[in-house]
């Protein structure tokens, strides 16, 4: 079964409006003939801005987490119903730096998704295991209690708004990148997870992205493999020279 490519920059917490204005500009320009699916994240602060800029165009908009709970009395946070308000159509949710950084559980991981899911956004699901989960052989074990436990409560209808990322926490923002064959090892299996969960069918359509520091000379050959369909940048996301090679691989 042939999947579409998607290919989604996280830009973290980085870039002013004005800053972030500028890369949404160039992308739009130069991604305006590109064969895949496109998306990018900027900070809360600069969704409105972004938005005014690819709205109608080949990229989605994307936001880079929300609050678990709908409104009410949540200082800090975020509800969908204010990123809906500004345009966005996607959410990362489980990126590592939210479950390792800031402790989200799955159960909360959960309780997100199945938010952003009512509220109609697609979201990117991260799963990843750290570097002393790997040397110990429980990498599979690790994505597999993330991937059942981020979709709990998630119906076979549902899942066709879910991609998921895997992303190899050892390799983010370290220069270390899982080797293809490592990461293609992952993402079979995360399939076979979505296989026992939903069916073969389901399996079979499922977008798996890899995060784990891709640039533009290690995309292609990560794309090359049978279970890999996309990426989720962080680090090359910033600049569109670095990201437009990767978006454009191929």
């Amino acid at each position: 079964m042939s999947r579409n490519y998607y290919i989604a920059g996280n830009w973290k917490m980085h870039k002013t409006r004005s800053e972030a204005a500028e890369l949404a500009k160039a992308l739009v320009t130069q991604l305006k003939d590109g064969k895949h699916k496109y998306l990018v994240a900027p900070s809360f602060t600069a969704l409105e801005t972004v938005a005014a800029i690819v709205k109608g165009t080949n990229i989605l908009l994307g936001a880079q987490d929300v609050a678990s709970e709908e409104q009410g009395a949540h200082t800090g946070e975020v509800s969908v119903l204010q990123l809906k308000d500004l345009g966005v159509q996607a959410v990362i949710l489980g990126h590592s730096e939210r479950r390792h950084v800031y402790k989200e559980d799955d159960e909360l991981i959960n309780k997100k998704v199945k938010l952003a899911l009512k509220h109609g956004f697609e979201v990117i699901l991260c799963v990843g295991e750290l570097l002393e989960e790997r040397e110990a052989g429980k990498a599979e074990a690790v994505c597999e209690t993330q991937t059942v436990k981020g979709l709990e409560g998630v119906s076979a209808a549902e899942l066709s708004k879910i991609t998921i990322a895997y992303e190899p926490v050892w390799a983010i923002g370290t220069g270390k990148t899982a080797t293809p064959e490592d990461a293609d090892a992952i993402h079979a299996y995360i399939r076979k997870v979505i296989g026992k969960l939903y069916g073969a069918d389901a399996a079979a359509k499922i977008i798996i992205q890899y995060g784990g520091s891709v640039k533009a000379d290690n995309a292609a050959q990560l794309m090359a493999k049978e279970n890999i369909d996309g990426a989720l940048v962080g680090g090359a996301a910033l600049k569109a020279d670095t990201f437009v090679p990767i978006a454009k691989f191929g």
